[in-house]
């Protein structure tokens, strides 16, 4: 389950992101299950982002390589970037085109124009409907939705450094130094 806050409100709905034998040196797929209006997400709810693009060299897609896939990224980037990408969709690449034209009329219009916002609107009140059915409370404000945390201060708990879990004096294990057992090593001591 995912919940999405936007400027209608808050929307609860299921995604799925399926792995291919090859990952990570192929990318995920990532579709939503539950129906999203949105400029770059298909009918199907797949969701056309370039990260999840396999990394081949296409001048035709107008996406550089290095904006495609690759190993480095992780099931965060993935999220980070789908979750930017529904607060900031790309309308000069849509998978949605009539998506695409209303989302660039409301923006244009400063929204004035709410044939966009309505229908998301009607998205919202439906998934808030399935979300009760379900028994998920979805959050309605932004307090809500951000999760409080403290971070500790700085004073608080112990320091760590990479070598308190030796006691002075103990060698780590694998350690180079201290090896004594490295027959022919003229660098170590010599037996008399």
């Amino acid at each position: 389950p995912f919940t999405c806050l936007s400027f209608t409100g808050t929307s609860e709905g299921q995604a799925r992101l399926k792995f291919p034998i090859d990952y990570p040196y192929s990318p995920p797929a990532f579709r939503f299950l539950t129906k999203m209006w949105h400029p770059n997400i298909y009918e199907t709810g797949d969701v056309c982002i370039s990260i999840l693009h396999p990394p081949v060299d296409d001048p035709q897609s107008g996406e550089l390589p290095s904006e495609r896939w690759n190993p480095t990224q992780n099931v965060r980037t993935i999220l980070l970037s789908v979750i930017s990408l529904l607060n900031e969709p790309n309308t000069f690449s849509p998978a949605n085109v009539d998506a695409s034209v209303m989302y660039r009329k409301w923006k244009e219009s400063k929204g004035k124009d709410r044939e966009y916002t309505d229908i998301i609107r009607k998205q919202v009140l439906g998934t808030r409907v399935d979300a009760e059915r379900d028994g998920v409370k979805v959050p309605t404000t932004l307090a809500e939705y951000c999760v409080q945390t403290k971070a500790p201060a700085l004073d608080e708990g112990p320091e760590l450094l990479y070598d308190d879990y030796y006691e002075d004096g103990e060698a780590e294990a694998g350690s180079c130094f201290g090896d004594d057992g490295d027959a022919g090593d003229a660098s170590g001591p010599e037996e008399s």
